[in-house]
């Protein structure tokens, strides 16, 4: 195991102990999204989306927000609109704050056009719901 490898499993380890029981997905269809680009003299560009889901399952709604600051460049981020189907993976809110309920985004993916913000292996996610839907069989 060299250096690269062991500074990236302690900072793995790091935010998994802290962040831990806040690590949520979420999976449904878009409902609304709002997308606001701003930017500071120029030089600081920030983007803040804000998503409402119905998920496949249950009434409720699920609301999620999105925020990434870039320097100099604009920050990029995929196409949604309306109807498409999204996997979400992020943290939920902290209990007792004011936005307990919004899940904070790291990672949207993106099912209908098949894109996603930061690249992972689609394998895993079909793994998952092979699983599940074992689990729901029995």
């Amino acid at each position: 195991m060299g250096f690269k490898d062991k500074m990236t499993k302690h900072f793995s380890d790091a935010y998994i102990q802290k962040y831990g029981d806040r690590m949520t997905s979420a999976n449904g269809t878009v409902l609304s999204v709002k997308i606001e680009e701003k930017s500071f003299l120029g030089i600081i560009r920030s983007i803040a989306v804000s998503l409402v889901l119905k998920p496949d399952q249950g009434k409720q709604i699920i609301k999620c927000a999105y925020r990434k600051k870039r320097w100099f460049k604009k920050p990029e981020f995929i196409d949604i609109k309306p109807g498409h189907k999204l996997i979400i993976m992020g943290l939920s809110g902290e209990k007792g704050k004011e936005h307990s309920e919004v899940i904070i985004a790291s990672n949207i993916a993106n099912l209908t056009t098949k894109k996603d913000l930061q690249p992972f292996d689609h394998s895993q996610l079909k793994k998952a719901r092979q699983q599940a839907t074992k689990m729901k069989a029995r």
